[in-house]
Formats: C-alpha cells, structure tokens, sequence
C-alpha cells in the first residue's frame, strides 16, 4: 500500500483552495485528531500548499502516540512544518505559544465503542471538546473548524431524500448507540458559546459518508469494507439487504470542502459535508465490483423485505450557494482512485 497521497489528489486540493491559503502565511495551526482518516488529507494537503505556495506555516498536531504514527506515515513525521505532541484530547498539556487557527477533528469513530462503551464516546467527545477550546482561549485562537458529523439530525426519515441544516430532528437520547451523534450535538453547542464569549469565529461542517486513501477496511465503513473484499477477490459481503441509500464524498473533495470552511465560512453557521447522489448500498457494492477487470459476486445476507429504506444523504444547497463548493469527482471515479492507491499493481477499470 501507498504511504504518501496520490499527487493528482494533493494537486486537486491545491487547484480549488489556492486562493485561500494567503492569510495562513507564516501562521500557526493546532489540529486535533490530525493522524486519523480527516487528519491524513489535512496534513498532507497542508503540507503541499506549503511547499507550492512557500507559506511558511507551521503545525502542531495532537496524537496519542507519535511513534506509532511516525511509523504509519514516516514522511509526514520528517516534515519540519509539523510538530506532533502526545496526549488525549481530553487532557492534553497545552503547547506554549500562539496559534491563529485549530481544527478540532478528535473523535473516536467507532461503531463498536458508540455501541459497547457509549459513555466512554460521550466522554471523549464533550471533555475532549472542553478541554480543546480551553486551548483556543489560550492560545488566541481566531478561527476554529469542529469536525461534526450528520449523526446531529438522528435518524433521517425515510421519506425525506435529503437532510438539510435546518431539520429539527435529533439522536434519540434514550438509546445508548446515540451517544455519537449526541455528543457532536453537544460539542457543536459548547463550541459556538465558547466563540462567542472569546470573540474568535468558529466553523462547523456536518460531515457525512466518503471514500479515498486512509479510509479504514475492516471499520463500520460499508465501502471500505466493500473495497477490502473485491480486493481479496471477492465475494463483496452485505451485511443486510442493500436498500439503506447513502451518498459518498472523495477524500480530496472533503479536504477541498474542510479548508474553505476553515478560512471562508461565516462563523456559528453550520454546514453539510458530502455528496447528494444517493445509491443504494448494493448499489455500492456494484460500483466497487465494476472498478475491477474480473467479475466480483455480491452476497447479500437478508433478503428485501419491503420495508422502506433507511437513508443518511445530506442536502448541499447551503455550501454551493454561500461557498461555492460542490462534488468535483464522481463515485466511480472516487472508487477508482481509492483502489489504485491501494494497490498500485492492481488491474482496474478506467
């Protein structure tokens, strides 16, 4: 497997977010959360707009081990521009110094924790959030990106195609597994008090489902376990029927989607983050399976039953409309291009 990001990837950031990247010249940035999925493109995408563009900007980025991830990513721990600290977002020591911008994007996100251990999700998202704004009041933070997620909306009705900013709906506070989307709810809330008693601007992006380079395998990520099985040849395994509808993002559109809201969204206003082409998860399945030259089966473990089908698509309007942003590289393209950084060997479709 590849370690870097593809450079057509890192140059597809760079080309919808050069106009952005003036004001972050010779200025610092804290990123929590900066070795997982979101963080990898951050950093590395970050990384290649400081070395096109000669910014001169610095980071540090918080990380329960630095050498475990030195291990994973040996060209992002040799960068100069980026310093890793050790610590839980919960209670990190607090780096010295100031910093114009953060990025609060530490959160475990994991179906079995939000399932088996609520409380312990619950707690590492609302403390480790308190603890973090802690930081920004120190450090004279002046813009603020929280990493949110759709799980704020609760379950999506099955007769609205597209969830938007403005439903009122929520996480049902009386089952456990909610506590992820509770505690995004909660860290949206803390956040924007938070800014505006300390005067700096906060952004906030309700991240939905995506595909690209770093995306876990073996995770609750249906494509990219759907991916890990068509590249062990096969059978692409459902676990269900196939008719809950999603929608996913590339990776490098996320990024291009993260940077714009950090420097250019209106602060306390929320925003969805992902794509509004809803396919069904066999559907997906079928997109993986055409990526590669053999024929890849598809087993589906319960059959249809009629019911209707669950949904978590968001709407967009409010990011074309206010920050020009839009969805940039097609699924199939998206699947193309996260099966090839896997495994440059490998045969696929064009």
């Amino acid at each position: 497997m590849n370690v870097s990001l593809p450079p057509e990837d890192l140059a597809h950031v760079l080309a919808h977010t050069h106009n952005l990247w003036g004001e972050a010249r010779g200025q610092r940035f804290f990123i929590t959360g900066g070795t997982g999925f979101f963080g990898r493109w951050l950093l590395e995408s970050l990384c290649h707009a400081n070395d096109e563009l000669q910014l001169g900007l610095r980071a540090t980025v918080l990380t329960r081990d630095p050498t475990r991830f030195a291990g994973k990513a040996p060209h992002l721990a040799a960068r100069a521009e980026l310093e890793f600290t050790k610590g839980d977002v919960r209670s990190f020591t607090y780096p010295a110094g100031k910093y114009r911008y953060m990025i609060h994007a530490a959160t475990e996100a994991s179906a079995s924790l939000n399932e088996n251990a609520p409380d312990e999700m619950l707690d590492t998202i609302v403390t480790g959030t308190r603890h973090a704004l802690g930081f920004a009041a120190q450090a004279g933070v002046q813009k603020l990106l929280l990493t949110s997620s759709g799980a704020v909306y609760g379950r999506q009705p099955s007769g609205l195609t597209h969830i938007d900013e403005d439903y009122a709906g929520a996480p049902d506070a009386l089952v456990a597994g909610s506590a992820y989307g509770i505690g995004k709810r909660a860290a949206e809330q803390m956040c924007t008090v938070h800014a505006a008693q300390h005067g700096y601007e906060v952004k906030i992006a309700r991240c939905f489902a995506f595909v690209g380079p770093h995306l876990p395998l073996d995770a609750h990520f249906a494509i990219g376990n759907f991916i890990r099985d068509a590249l062990a040849g096969g059978p692409i395994h459902i676990a269900g029927d196939g008719t809950p509808r999603r929608s996913y993002l590339h990776a490098s559109d996320l990024a291009i989607w993260l940077w714009t809201m950090l420097f250019h969204a209106p602060t306390a206003r929320a925003y969805n983050v992902g794509s509004p082409d809803a396919v069904s998860i066999l559907e997906t399945a079928a997109a993986v399976a055409q990526v590669f030259p053999s024929p890849v089966a598809i087993t589906v473990t319960q059959p249809v039953t009629g019911h209707a089908p669950a949904r978590y698509v968001p709407a967009i309007a409010r990011a074309e409309n206010e920050l020009g942003l839009r969805v940039r590289i097609p699924l199939a393209q998206a699947i193309e291009r996260t099966v090839r950084w896997l495994q440059p060997a490998a045969s696929v479709t064009n």
